[in-house]
C-alpha cells in the first residue's frame, strides 16, 4: 500500500525514492510488525483470558507437569501473529504482486482452519477440535488452488519443475502433477510446525529461523544478478516475498515476548498451522521445495517421530518413543523444558546454515 502511495511521489519528494528498494520496505515491515504485536498483544491475551475462563485444554496422556504449569493458558495466540504480519504485509508489500497473494490466501486459509480447530477445541473442553479428516480436505483445498495460482505466476516450464539443491540447473520436470506435489509442500510444512508446538517457544523461534533463511532466498532468486551469480533460478517478482517474510519475522519476535516462558499464550493451531502454510507457500514460490526440508529439519524430525510411533505401536503395540512428538520424549526422560528448548533452537539453526550453503555448493 505505502509502495503505491510513496513511490510515485519519489520524483518530488526524493525521500520516497527509498521505497522502490525491498530492502527499505522488509525492515519496515519487520518493525511494524514488531511494534503492533506489542501494542495488540496486551490487549488481545487480556481478551482471550476473559473468553478462555480455563484456557487451553490440556492432554491428559501428556507430561504430568503440563497439567500444573500450564493449566489456565489462553491460545489462540496465532490471531496475534496473523494480525501483526498481516497488517504489515498490506501496509509495505507491493500489493499487484501475485505470489504475496498467494502467500498470504495459504497463510489466512490454514489461520482460519486452526481457528476452527481451537474454537472447537475451547468449547467442548477437549483436545478434539475439527475432524482430522475435514482439516485435511481443508488444507489440500487451499494448497491446490494455491499452487495453481503460483506455478501460473512462474515463467514456463520452471512452474512444473521441482528444483534440486546443489546441483547445477537440475529440475525434475513433472508436468500437470507438480501443483500436486506443491500441495503436499504445504501441507506438510503446516502440519510439521502444528506437531512441533508443544513447548512455550519451541516452534516459533523455529519458524522465525527459518523465515529469515527464506527472505535471504527469495531476495536471491528475485534478482537478476545475484541469482546469475549463484547460479540459483531466477524468478521475476518473487523478490516481493522478502517483506512477507520480514513482516512473519517481526509478527513472530513480537508473539515470542508473550510466549516466553512460562507464556502468557498459547498460538495454537491458528499460529502453527498458518505458520507452515507460510513457509511452504514460499519455498513453492522461490523453487526451494527440497531446502525447506533441509532448513525445517526439526519439524521433520518431530513429525517424523510422530510417524515412527504410530506405525511400530499399531505393529508391535510396544512404543519406539517415551511419548510423541520427539519434545515429549524428553520430557518424560526428565529434561527441563529450557534445555530442550534451546537446543532445539540451536538445531534449527544449524540446519538454517546448512540449508543456506546448498545455495553456494553447485
Amino acid at each position: 500500500m505505502l509502495y503505491a502511495l510513496l513511490f510515485p511521489l519519489a520524483g518530488t519528494i526524493h525521500f520516497f525514492n527509498l521505497f522502490r528498494y525491498i530492502t527499505f520496505r522488509a525492515g519496515g515491515g519487520c518493525l511494524t510488525a514488531l511494534v503492533v504485536s506489542f501494542w495488540l498483544g496486551p490487549k488481545l491475551i487480556r481478551w482471550l483470558k476473559s473468553m478462555q475462563r480455563h484456557g487451553q485444554p490440556i492432554r491428559l496422556d501428556g507430561p504430568e507437569r503440563h497439567l500444573i504449569e500450564k493449566k489456565g493458558t489462553p491460545t489462540m495466540g496465532g490471531v496475534l501473529i496473523l494480525a501483526a504480519f498481516g497488517i504489515s504485509t498490506l501496509l509495505w508489500a507491493d500489493l499487484d504482486n501475485g505470489y504475496v497473494w498467494a502467500a498470504l490466501f495459504v497463510t489466512m486459509g490454514y489461520g482460519a482452519v486452526g481457528f476452527a480447530d481451537d474454537f472447537l477445541k475451547l468449547t467442548r473442553r477437549n483436545t478434539k477440535g475439527v475432524n482430522g479428516r475435514v482439516k485435511l480436505i481443508c488444507q489440500a483445498v487451499i494448497g491446490l488452488i494455491a499452487a495453481v495460482w503460483i506455478t501460473s505466476l512462474m515463467p514456463a516450464p520452471l512452474g512444473s519443475e521441482l528444483a534440486v539443491p546443489v546441483f547445477k540447473h537440475l529440475l525434475i520436470p513433472f508436468g500437470f502433477i507438480f501443483p500436486l506435489i506443491a500441495m503436499f509442500v504445504m501441507m506438510g510444512a503446516s502440519n510439521s510446525v502444528n506437531l512441533t508446538d508443544g513447548l512455550d517457544g519451541l516452534a516459533i523461534v523455529p519458524t522465525i529461523i527459518a523465515a529469515g533463511v527464506f527472505a535471504l532466498i527469495a531476495y536471491l532468486v528475485g534478482n537478476h544478478i545475484f541469482a546469475g551469480y549463484l547460479q540459483i533460478n531466477f524468478i521475476p517478482g518473487a523478490g516481493e516475498l522478502t517483506i512477507f517474510l520480514t513482516s512473519l519475522i517481526g509478527a513472530g519476535l513480537g508473539f515470542l515476548w508473550f510466549n516466553a516462558p512460562p507464556a502468557a499464550v498459547f498460538m495454537g493451531d491458528t499460529g502453527s498451522l498458518s505458520l507452515g502454510g507460510a513457509l511452504g507457500a514460499v519455498a513453492v514460490a522461490v523453487k526451494c521445495e527440497i531446502v525447506l526440508a533441509i532448513v525445517g529439519g526439526l519439524f521433520v524430525v518431530e513429525t517424523v517421530s510422530v510417524i515412527i510411533q504410530v506405525f511400530w505401536y499399531k505393529r508391535t503395540g510396544r512404543r519406539v518413543f517415551l511419548m510423541a512428538p520427539l519434545h515429549h520424549h524428553f520430557e518424560k526422560k526428565g529434561w527441563a523444558e529450557p534445555t530442550i528448548v534451546i537446543r532445539f533452537w540451536i538445531i534449527a539453526m544449524i540446519l538454517a546454515l546448512v540449508g543456506l550453503a546448498t545455495l553456494k555448493i553447485r
